[in-house]
């Protein structure tokens, strides 16, 4: 399955009991449709809750605005609520990650402050 979207704020991770890291991070695909009989568009946003296993690293680059794209398969988590109530949710999980283009910021992220650190004492 593949979804593209932009990422709704920056991604965190998370480390299991076990020490395995994963990167979890929610994203927002807009969509349109046209009603039957009516020339109204109506514009509606999906939010999909996502994790990815496979290189927590990559989290540095998921920041708010970004646009991804996932390729990956959709699970289904049940669990126990505070309450004892019995809950479940759907998560993305990420096979496949691809970014399209950096969110609007203008913060140096830290990738860029590692490569401006390592070509300041060059001697050319």
């Amino acid at each position: 399955m593949e979804i593209i979207g932009r990422m709704t704020a920056d991604a965190t991770v998370n480390e299991t009991k076990a020490g395995k890291k994963v990167v979890n991070f929610s994203i927002a695909i807009n969509d349109t449709y046209k009603a039957k009989g009516t020339d109204e568009v109506k514009r509606f946003v999906t939010y999909i809750n996502c994790s990815y296993w496979i290189n927590p690293g990559v989290a540095a680059y998921l920041t708010k605005g970004t646009l991804v794209e996932c390729y990956g398969r959709i699970g289904a988590d049940a669990y126990a609520g505070k309450d004892g109530e019995a809950k479940a949710r759907l998560n993305f999980h990420v096979n496949v990650l691809k970014l399209h283009g950096s969110s609007s910021r203008t913060e140096t992220s830290a990738a860029d402050a590692a490569v401006k650190e390592t070509t300041d004492d060059l001697p050319f």
